[in-house]
């Protein structure tokens, strides 16, 4: 069973998940554990009950095994801002994900992509990209560095809404949360995750941010990387939604050749360069920028005194 931690507001949240016919058993290397993820077979047809805030509903799994349930306070009621539990529950297997409830006062809503952006994938290397997927888990994937700091100053003063869209299946879900979880990144994050197939190989994103847009209005922020479509994307949703995003960051992980991909947007190698940009336009706390980011000093040359 997977249920996905969701964002959601007072009025209502939705929630998504998977039932698989049976848990995939452990394994003694991280290849092994990432080949029984990706080959559990989905249950068809499984009655599922989830509830949140004693909000119940039952839903059947589709064919794929997933499931979607929108629930909503009793009338007149709203549910509490801030993280609580959401549960589902099929014959012999139960879930539980975080639900961020999101106030109306959030400032922003950031859409973050996961593969390249803030895990190091190198989807433009084949082979790499295999190594990655197959033989790497949530302990031992590497992070790009700095973008944890950069996802927490966001987070100062006032708290934004994180959302990460990614084509990482969702069969990952458990290992992308441990990865978030062990490298600090701000806790909350929605998680959006590509439902594995041969026909969801792209436009598979856009659906995804298009109903985030939709359900929250705050403004936005999106942040991306140069590897795959990320600009075009964000660009058909900048264009879908003018004046709503307020910045696109694409961080440069190859095919940068053609600069008019990334119009109006902020490409950047160091982490800090897109912090100190977002700082420099309200965007994050510059305070937390300048400590986050902070050059060290240089070192004392032969015959000097350090002062």
């Amino acid at each position: 069973m997977l249920l996905a931690p969701a964002l959601g507001r007072p009025e209502g949240v939705l929630l998504q998940g998977r039932v698989l016919k049976d848990a995939p058993s452990g394994g003694s290397s991280a290849l092994t554990r990432n080949v029984r993820r990706l080959t559990a077979a989905n249950w068809e047809g499984a009655s599922v009950e989830v509830s949140f805030q004693g909000v119940v509903a039952k839903v059947k799994s589709g064919h794929d095994g997933n499931f979607e349930v929108n629930l909503r306070p009793p009338e007149g009621q709203r549910f509490p801002q801030g993280t609580a539990e959401a549960e589902a529950k099929v014959q012999g297997a139960s879930a539980r994900a975080p639900v961020e409830v999101i106030p109306d006062t959030a400032p922003l809503l950031v859409v973050s992509d996961f593969d390249d952006t803030v895990a190091v994938t190198n989807v433009t290397n084949p082979v790499k990209l295999v190594e990655s997927a197959l033989l790497k888990d949530g302990d031992t994937q590497a992070v790009v560095p700095g973008m944890a700091a950069f996802y927490g100053c966001l987070r100062k003063p006032a708290s934004p809404a994180f959302a990460l869209v990614s084509g990482s299946p969702i069969q990952y879900l458990s290992r992308i949360r441990t990865f978030l979880d062990r490298h600090g990144f701000p806790a909350g994050f929605g998680l959006y995750l590509r439902d594995l197939g041969p026909g969801t190989l792209s436009g598979y994103k856009q659906p995804a941010i298009r109903r985030l847009l939709h359900q929250f209005s705050q403004p936005v922020v999106l942040v991306g990387d140069s590897g795959e479509k990320d600009p075009e994307v964000y660009a058909q949703i900048r264009d879908e939604f003018p004046g709503r995003v307020k910045a696109i960051y694409i961080r440069d992980a190859g095919r940068t050749e053609d600069k008019t991909r990334f119009e109006g947007m902020v490409l950047f190698k160091d982490s800090g360069d897109a912090a100190a940009h977002a700082a420099a336009q309200g965007l994050a706390d510059a305070a937390c920028v300048a400590t986050a980011f902070a050059k060290p000093a240089p070192a004392a040359t032969a015959g000097q005194t350090a002062p």
